[in-house]
């Protein structure tokens, strides 16, 4: 043992506490920045993939809860980016959640690509975090009650209790003006395909699928008018809160549906689309957040493992006659995924892009662009 670490614990401070809005106290100790912080407090039940998870915009105004009781000990990478002027290793340009809570601070970390601790990435980002919890008693309480708005208090900060649901959220993790992310191919006209990414918070990974796939990908904020731009198709990203919130998108993706455009939608995606439709959501009452939820396809015995951030879900028993339910959730049997019977419309509730997780069902990106191909190429 270093004396570096001896003398982090000897000067550790027990100075920080989780409260919860039923009145729950949760004690532990700082690491990331001494500072108050308030959110919806939700669990994530994955084994890896803490710098993903932290910068994915669905975890917009939550605390996040890390079930796995040792985080920490592969550090966290750099900032690098690829010829597209992505991040490689994040799934947005900053951290994204309100909070962080975990059993157990790995101070010392080991990873090829490490530049930095955990603590250090969380104190130059200005994100409290909490270890020495005990999260098993903590996500058991969230099961049962459901979640429940949640505030770190510290010593020299406090702060008062935050919905997020109640917030514009996607407006916060949207982009301001439209990107264009050009395909390998972008100069050949005859095979290049042009999609829509309508960005309510999108993950970095799902360019990078779509553009692995050889199309164009213009992404577009998320109550952007895109029915100027030529282009094949319409992908509706995840993001953050209430469907039901974002009226501007719901209200495109209805007339891109009546003009019978191929779409393809994702987590919140799968929410807006049967809005859209003229479906309902519901709140689930504790979420799917982890890389391991079973997705079973409606009618047969095919099992996927999938990865899953969100709140919401799809009520099946609202949706239109002309509206298939693609996949189920083996553990619970919500919705994780609608399609439409005879037209280019398929959405999925959970993350076929990854990051962290299985990417077992990437091949819904295939199909999609598969879909391109039904409708000509659409002018405004």
């Amino acid at each position: 043992m270093s004396y570096e670490y001896l003398f982090f614990l000897m000067t550790k401070k027990n100075n920080i506490e989780l409260v919860l809005k039923d009145g729950s106290v949760f004690s532990g100790f700082s690491f990331g920045a001494d500072t108050g912080s308030a959110g919806e407090v939700v669990f994530n039940t994955g084994m890896v993939g803490y710098p993903e998870s932290l910068t994915d915009p669905s975890y917009k105004g939550q605390i996040l809860v890390l079930t796995y009781p040792l985080i920490g000990n592969y550090g966290v990478p750099a900032k690098d980016k690829d010829s597209q002027n992505i991040l490689k290793y994040f799934e947005s340009d900053k951290i994204q959640v309100k909070g962080l809570i975990i059993s157990d601070y790995s101070r010392e970390y080991s990873h090829w690509n490490a530049v930095k601790s955990l603590s250090d990435w969380l104190k130059e980002e200005n994100i409290p975090g909490i270890y020495g919890i005990d999260t098993r008693a903590l996500t058991k309480k969230l099961r049962e009650k459901g979640t429940m708005s949640g505030k770190i208090v510290s010593e020299n900060s406090d702060v008062e209790f935050y919905n997020p649901n109640k917030a514009d959220l996607v407006k916060e993790v949207s982009i301001n003006e439209p990107v264009i992310y050009a395909s390998k191919n972008h100069n050949d006209d005859i095979n290049n395909k042009k999609v829509v990414l309508v960005d309510c918070g999108a993950k970095n990974n799902i360019i990078n699928c779509l553009l692995k796939r050889n199309v164009t990908v213009m992404r577009v904020p998320y109550d952007y008018d895109f029915f100027d731009h030529g282009f094949d198709g319409i992908v509706i990203s995840n993001g953050p809160g209430d469907p039901k919130m974002n009226v501007k998108t719901i209200e495109n993706i209805g007339k891109a549906i009546e003009m019978k455009i191929p779409i393809f939608g994702i987590c919140l995606g799968n929410q807006i689309l049967a809005l859209a439709a003229g479906g309902d959501t519901y709140k689930l009452k504790y979420g799917h957040r982890s890389q391991n939820q079973p997705c079973l396809i409606k009618g047969t015995k095919r099992c996927f493992i999938t990865t899953q951030n969100h709140g919401f879900a799809v009520d099946m028993k609202k949706m239109p006659n002309d509206w298939d339910e693609w996949f189920v959730n083996v553990n619970d049997g919500t919705n994780e995924g609608i399609k439409h019977k005879t037209k280019p419309f398929m959405s999925v509730q959970f993350h076929p892009e990854a990051m962290p997780g299985p990417v077992d069902t990437e091949f819904l990106f295939d199909e999609f662009i598969k879909k391109l191909n039904i409708k000509n190429h659409y002018e405004n």
